[in-house]
């Protein structure tokens, strides 16, 4: 048998016109069973970030200060330490921006004393403070907050001649006191020009920046400058924390 090229293209022609009713029987259930629904799938929503409608915050990292241990002490001590801090934020419509906090922070470190018989001596501080926050720039990324603390800072300066006497035969333990008011002169022949154990008003204004992790969870790196009056002047010292911000809770407005 013999194809011409005229049967052929006929054949494809008709090939094409028969396709579609092909599809539609294909389609078409067999007896006795129903027919396949297709099944509706809710859409993906798009992560936004943070909408920074929380009402709490929990902060907690690690921390670096710097301080004076002593009215006439030529050179600064820097201690670190930790703190933590917590947040409400109001929420209203008026307000929706400001929050309440409330913080601690711990530090520690070694000072130079004016005695030749320690070279450096151990301080500590524990600070209780509580003010505001003020919720700044944000974007889904990152958040900047601004806030205002007072307080006040218990100062332990006397832990060398206590707990690390030079002369433990002498009834005070050591040639030296803590600071001058403490100071025996019977038995000690100077001090070492650090304050006496005693609260002291404290206060910081500075601000913080988190780097959203997810809704919930941000890494924060926040800066002070430090207001502290242990000795006769109020005397201005620098901080700065990093540590993790965990938020919770609905104010029911963003």
């Amino acid at each position: 048998m013999v194809f011409s090229f005229r049967n052929i293209r006929s054949a494809a022609l008709l090939a094409c016109l028969a396709a579609p009713t092909l599809l539609v029987h294909a389609q078409v259930a067999a007896p006795g069973s129903a027919p396949m629904k297709p099944v509706a799938t809710a859409p993906i929503e798009q992560y936004t970030g943070p909408t920074y409608d929380n009402r709490w915050e929990l902060y907690a990292g690690l921390n670096f200060m710097n301080g004076q241990a002593g009215q006439n002490l030529p050179k600064r001590y820097n201690m670190g330490g930790g703190e933590v801090m917590g947040t409400y934020w109001l929420g209203s419509a008026r307000v929706k921006k400001l929050g309440v906090i409330a913080d601690y922070r711990i530090g520690a470190g070694t000072t130079p004393v004016l005695s030749t018989y320690y070279n450096r001596v151990l301080v500590r501080q524990q600070i209780f403070s509580g003010g505001v926050e003020y919720r700044g720039p944000k974007n889904r990324y990152a958040a900047v907050d601004y806030h205002a603390l007072v307080g006040g800072t218990y100062g332990v300066f006397d832990t060398a001649v206590k707990e690390y006497p030079v002369n433990a035969n002498s009834p005070y333990g050591s040639p030296a006191s803590a600071c001058q008011a403490q100071q025996n002169t019977a038995y000690q022949s100077t001090n070492l020009g650090l304050y006496c154990n005693h609260v002291a008003p404290w206060a910081a204004i500075g601000g913080s920046i988190d780097f959203n992790d997810s809704a919930k969870l941000a890494f924060r790196l926040s800066p002070d400058m430090v207001f502290e009056h242990f000795g006769t002047e109020t005397r201005e010292f620098f901080a700065i924390s990093l540590g993790a911000v965990y938020r919770f809770g609905k104010t029911g407005k963003k």
